[in-house]
């Protein structure tokens, strides 16, 4: 991780304390305000993939069966102290760990701890089509679709009371990473029967209860998020009693509110702004590597974007090495392919299309479009690690097509109305991308462009070749490491030559937060941890 520290001559307004003058941390301490930028679709990571709704839930009110650790790039123990493989990783059994608490809140109190009956609740919600939560807000869980995990996993059992057991329809090799992504969180299988028995089952992702270090307490839509300390967590408890996310969608106010000190923490700020203030001790500014992409995808069921040689024209008309330097003030990598160089499946021969107006020129020519078009492009109204403003790449790819004798229209709307639209495929083209959300190459590809991943919200392209889908279950069947990255170019080469979209950077992850914040954890995949955060005080006298 790089920091950048930066000087201020405001005063620090923040919940606490100004700038330490020692590593002092107190026993217990008040909050921590993140301004956050947009509102989430609910508080149950299950439902979405939309980055907002991940942070602002997943690693504060839930914890998994397994994490990650980014440094030893390995599975680790979480709610589940131990897992076994038999029948050739057609069935794992996993051993749950002893007395994890619930959230108490005041409209649920648990009468017991987490047992592997709440796992199973947890996974039958989207896995079963007639469990009674699976249609509860929109029956939608477009991670387990695109990923395949709903025809991989065809049974989830209670062994005992601490044993659950899995049975797989086939050995996957992403299985285990699945399970440790963001959206594989444990709900309350109590919670949920008190829900239906009141009659409001949809309360279970607005009014959230679960195992992680932060109790949901309040939500005001466009205001504010706060969540306070669970103080019977498993973990060590928060070192912090509050938790307030500050709803701020636009980067300008959110810059100001840290300058002013109203925040602790800003997701996505305006770096080149922040380096041209006096260097001091006041803001930090971090960035991680992040394994994403941004890009450009064509809907490919709408002509003329039906058509493999207009993609490829489009392709051809874009300067995407004036994107990096204009959009990322050249705080990101041109893409190659889908692939981050992060990816142990990456290869570095480039997959992509040169800008070359005359190429473009000609093959819309070719295919019977020597006069050009008119379409829209869709460009997101939030800042998101892979794009920092989508806007500003819309007004260059607009640029860039008027040359070649295309008229681009660009499109926005409110990033939850955005989400709906494209859901329903209203779109010609968007700027768009995609976090990793495990370490496996799979977790790019199935969920953009597997026919798995159609009418889920994640394949943007609405591009289905069964073909494709049959490659990527090869690789996924397959253990030897060497013949999974033969597989995985391949299929970068199939992407290559069809188009479904235009890959455009792999982006820095950059966090501000101010110089006495520590331990607000950005890990490689999943969003934003507050469990070990905490602010450094004044010793005192």
């Amino acid at each position: 991780m790089n920091v950048l520290r930066v000087g201020l001559l405001l005063p620090c307004l923040g919940v606490v304390a100004c700038s330490p003058a020692t590593e002092n941390v107190a026993p217990l301490q008040e909050g921590i305000v993140y301004c956050s930028e947009g509102n989430p679709e609910s508080f149950n990571p299950q439902l979405g993939t939309s980055g907002t709704t991940i942070d602002a839930s997943a690693a504060q009110l839930y914890d998994r069966l397994l994490d990650y650790d980014d440094d030893q790039q390995q599975f680790v123990p979480a709610l589940a102290t131990a897992w076994q493989a038999y029948d050739q990783g057609t069935r794992y059994r996993f051993t749950l760990r002893d007395d994890v608490a619930f959230h108490h809140t005041a409209w649920f109190e648990p009468t017991r701890a987490m047992t592997a009956d709440d796992v199973v609740f947890s996974f039958a919600r989207w896995l079963k089509p007639h469990h009674p939560y699976h249609p509860v807000n929109g029956g939608n869980y477009p991670f387990f679709t695109a990923s395949g995990l709903n025809h991989l996993i065809e049974d989830v059992r209670a062994v005992d009371a601490h044993t659950v057991e899995f049975v797989l329809s086939q050995s996957d090799s992403s299985f285990l990473a699945n399970l440790a992504t963001d959206f594989a969180v444990i709900l309350s299988a109590e919670y949920g029967a008190q829900l239906l028995e009141q009659g409001t089952p949809q309360q279970i992702d607005t009014r959230p209860i679960g195992t992680g270090p932060f109790v949901f307490e309040e939500f005001r839509k466009d205001v504010m998020i706060r969540y306070s300390r669970h103080e019977q967590y498993w973990r060590e408890a928060p070192k912090i009693k509050q938790l307030v996310y500050s709803i701020t969608p636009n980067a300008n106010k959110r810059m100001l509110k840290m300058l002013t000190g109203e925040c602790d923490v800003i997701p996505y700020p305006l770096v080149e702004e922040l380096a041209l203030l006096d260097k001091g001790d006041e803001i930090n500014v971090s960035s991680t590597v992040n394994p994403n992409i941004a890009f450009w995808a064509f809907n490919t069921e709408r002509p003329p974007f039906n058509d493999p040689l207009v993609r490829r024209a489009l392709a051809y008309a874009v300067n995407r090495a004036a994107i990096i330097q204009t959009v990322y003030n050249g705080n990101a990598r041109l893409a190659t392919g889908i692939l981050p160089e992060t990816s142990w499946a990456y290869s570095p021969v480039d997959l992509t299309y040169g800008y070359d107006p005359a190429r473009a020129k000609a093959l819309l020519a070719e295919a019977g479009y020597e006069d050009g078009f008119s379409f829209d492009i869709w460009a997101m109204p939030v800042q998101r690690a892979y794009n920092p403003n989508a806007q500003k790449m819309a007004e260059l790819i607009q640029a860039d097509l008027a040359q070649v004798g295309i008229r681009a229209n660009i499109v926005t709307y409110e990033w939850n109305a955005f989400r709906r639209r494209l859901a329903r495929d209203e779109h010609d083209s968007v700027l768009i991308g995609w976090i990793a959300d495990n370490a496996d190459p799979d977790n790019f590809f199935r969920p953009l462009l597997s026919c798995n991943a159609l009418n889920v919200g994640t394949n943007r392209a609405n591009w289905c070749q069964p073909e494709f889908d049959a490659l990527l279950s090869e690789a996924l069947a397959e253990n030897s490491l060497d013949v999974r990255k033969r597989l995985y170019h391949e299929i970068e080469n199939w992407v290559y030559r069809d188009v479904p979209l235009v890959p455009i950077a792999n982006s820095m992850r950059f966090q501000a937060y101010r110089s006495d914040i520590r331990g607000v954890e950005v890990p490689a995949y999943g969003g934003v941890s507050f469990r070990q955060s905490y602010r450094v005080v004044e010793e005192q006298q």
